[in-house]
């Protein structure tokens, strides 16, 4: 069963702006580069640096109890590791996340533009090596672009694939399918990985991320309409490589599997 990679995403901070990358190296073992490194405390969370582990996303300033996060614009650069914010009715910033100082100038920017939806006093956190995923086992996340087609049609109304905040869309592949490929194995461009588990959709998906405004209910509209919960999959990769929009993402067929037809945009 084929699928074309149709686009790929990084999210640097949890989230924040989704940032699209034309190719990126999947590394075994290992999460997707640059995706949730940092996370900012909606008040003080357990979190600590020293012995980081896993924190719910509800102790974080993210779309699913903050819709208004939407309305700030990200971008980091890993080769400087600057935050790069923008927000309307706000001064631009340029906060390096790398210094105490910097985490600390993106939260008093980010308190400002959120203003009473803040829950408790802002901090950016990070710990080298870990990431701030929605599953402790989450690497790497696909959506099919497909079963994003069919709950369109459910509700005749259009749906933003990037409100799934996943990093790989994929086109060509069965509405649905993905459910049930639990333990399967995959070529994803020249990486190969193997499916984890259906994702789990919570309220992130009813924010639209362009106007900021919580307007579908995506998760009751899964559940009212197929009986469960879920839109995309977790992988994990067992063998490096590297994807580009256009890569097949198939099961192998042989050692040489070649990636190669062209999808349509995202």
């Amino acid at each position: 069963m084929t699928g074309q990679v149709a686009a790929l995403y990084r999210h640097p901070v949890k989230g924040f702006t989704p940032e699209r990358l034309e190719r990126v190296q999947l590394n075994a073992a290992a999460p997707f580069p640059y995706d949730r490194l940092f996370a900012v405390e909606n008040g003080p969370s357990g979190f600590d640096a020293q012995a980081p582990v896993f924190i719910p996303k509800q102790k974080f300033a993210v779309l699913a109890a903050i819709p208004a996060v939407a309305r700030a614009r990200t971008r980091y650069d890993e080769a400087t590791g600057v935050l790069h914010v923008e927000a309307p009715g706000q001064p631009d910033l340029a906060a390096p996340l790398g210094d105490a100082a910097g985490r600390e100038a993106f939260a008093q920017w980010l308190t400002r533009l959120l203003g009473d939806e803040v829950r408790g006093p802002l901090q950016v956190v990070e710990a080298p090596g870990h990431r701030f995923m929605d599953h402790p086992r989450g690497d790497v996340s696909i959506v099919n672009l497909a079963s994003v087609r069919d709950l369109e049609q459910k509700l005749s109304q259009e749906i933003d694939p990037l409100r799934f905040r996943a990093n790989i869309y994929v086109d060509g592949w069965p509405a649905w399918a993905e459910n049930d490929w639990a333990g399967r194995e995959l070529m994803v461009g020249w990486a190969q990985a193997k499916v984890f588990k259906p994702i789990v959709r919570c309220a992130a998906p009813d924010v639209d991320p362009h106007t900021a405004e919580r307007d579908m209910e995506i998760t009751k509209a899964l559940y009212d309409h197929f009986g469960h919960m879920f839109c995309g999959v977790y992988i994990h990769v067992t063998r490096e490589g590297e994807v580009a929009p256009g890569d097949a993402c198939s099961q192998p067929q042989t050692e040489t599997t070649a990636a190669t037809p062209q999808a349509g945009a995202l």
